[in-house]
């Protein structure tokens, strides 16, 4: 069945950080020489390129909808790099009119005159990585920053003028009471972003956290973190529409909305994903070579493509990839959005549909469909009946 292509976003990868955190296992790389900004850049232009060409999207464009640029830490690139980077871009593909551009940046690795030389390259919004405003919570985390300047760098985003700004902010940390969490939840509110992620963190394999696991707060202290922490937001005048993002009225992170709507995306850089739809029916995701030596050989030598791998997503798997995204969000789904954006008729589904109501994981009316408070707690077994309904 023919797809309706969604709105069509961009991700950016810079792999590389001043050091690597110990519960980090994103592709980042410690530096252990200058970034090779130019050629970085020179490559992520030529990726883009290969990119437009292999799938053709200057037949029929679609301009951007978002940018973002993140890592690693984007914000080692200066300011003039940046430039030429979103210039290059708009040169391939236009932009919308309202484009959101997000850069994440560390507050130890921002100056002022930094951030007012990323909002005239054309940054409309900076998600910062606090993570914690606790000093002992920072070094077990292995952050470069202090307390004092992340407080900094949150007023600073204020007054230069941004559309927005982001805290990402983390809890369930090493040995953190339930106090000091709300502590640190306490500080960001204070500090009034637009826009505050808040997720508790997690041990993932190939982690130093993974092989050195730290103690954490136990289940029944984490759910009190989130249910008191979840009020003073809410009392604070933000809403919760994803399951970690919460902003205040007209501020949700533009980029990430098209993720979970099941929105298409380039990805160009290291180890960077894409997932693009096309009118015959497809639904490719690509994956960028992941190691920024061998990916700068692929632009140097011409060794290999940027391209590492690429697969077509199977019509049986698209049921649950599409409900992975749509749940994270609190807002209802549109029925019409799993045909468009699926290519698969309600039918496929409606086994699975009616078990999900059957259990009370899921209501709905005769257009949207809208998860459930007890959903939320039994979102893995909802996403295993889509798995299931595909066998």
């Amino acid at each position: 069945m023919p797809l309706r292509p969604p709105a069509l976003s961009l991700y950016v990868h810079i792999p590389w950080c001043v050091q690597k955190c110990p519960y980090c296992d994103f592709n980042s790389h410690a530096l252990k020489a200058e970034i090779p900004e130019d050629h970085y850049i020179d490559a992520l232009l030529e990726d883009l390129d290969r990119d437009i060409e292999k799938y053709q999207l200057n037949q029929a464009p679609r301009p951007l909808h978002s940018i973002f640029i993140g890592g690693g830490t984007p914000s080692l690139i200066s300011a003039e790099g940046i430039k030429r980077l979103l210039n290059g871009i708009e040169q391939r593909i236009p932009f919308k009119t309202e484009i959101e551009i997000t850069m994440e940046a560390n507050p130890g690795t921002v100056e002022a005159e930094r951030f007012i030389g990323y909002q005239a390259a054309g940054v409309t919004r900076i998600s910062i990585g606090v993570q914690s405003f606790a000093e002992d919570k920072l070094v077990s985390l292995g952050r470069i920053h202090g307390k004092q300047e992340a407080i900094n760098t949150a007023k600073l985003a204020h007054t230069i003028g941004l559309k927005s700004f982001n805290l990402d902010l983390m809890h369930g940390l090493p040995d953190q009471s339930i106090d000091q969490a709300l502590a640190d939840l306490e500080q960001a509110i204070e500090l009034n972003p637009p826009h505050l992620s808040w997720y508790q963190l997690t041990i993932e394999p190939n982690t130093m956290f993974y092989y050195k696991p730290p103690t954490l707060p136990d289940d029944d202290d984490l759910w009190d973190i989130f249910e008191r922490g979840h009020q003073k937001l809410t009392q604070a005048g933000y809403v919760q529409y994803e399951i970690s993002g919460y902003s205040k009225p007209g501020y949700q992170c533009q980029h990430n909305l098209n993720y979970w709507r099941f929105g298409d995306y380039l990805g160009i850089g290291c180890g960077s994903h894409g997932k693009l739809s096309f009118n015959d029916g497809r639904i490719i995701r690509t994956t960028k070579t992941k190691h920024p030596k061998g990916y700068l050989a692929a632009y140097q030598n011409m060794v290999k493509p940027y391209l590492s791998d690429e697969f077509e997503v199977a019509a049986q798997d698209r049921p649950f990839e599409f409900f992975m995204n749509r749940f994270r969000l609190i807002e209802a789904c549109p029925k019409q959005d799993f045909i468009d954006t699926t290519g698969l008729p309600l039918s496929a589904i409606q086994t699975t549909i009616d078990w999900a109501l059957e259990q009370q994981y899921l209501s709905q009316t005769e257009t949207h469909w809208q998860i459930t408070e007890k959903g939320k707690l039994f979102l893995n077994d909802l996403l295993e009946a889509f798995m299931a309904e595909e066998e």
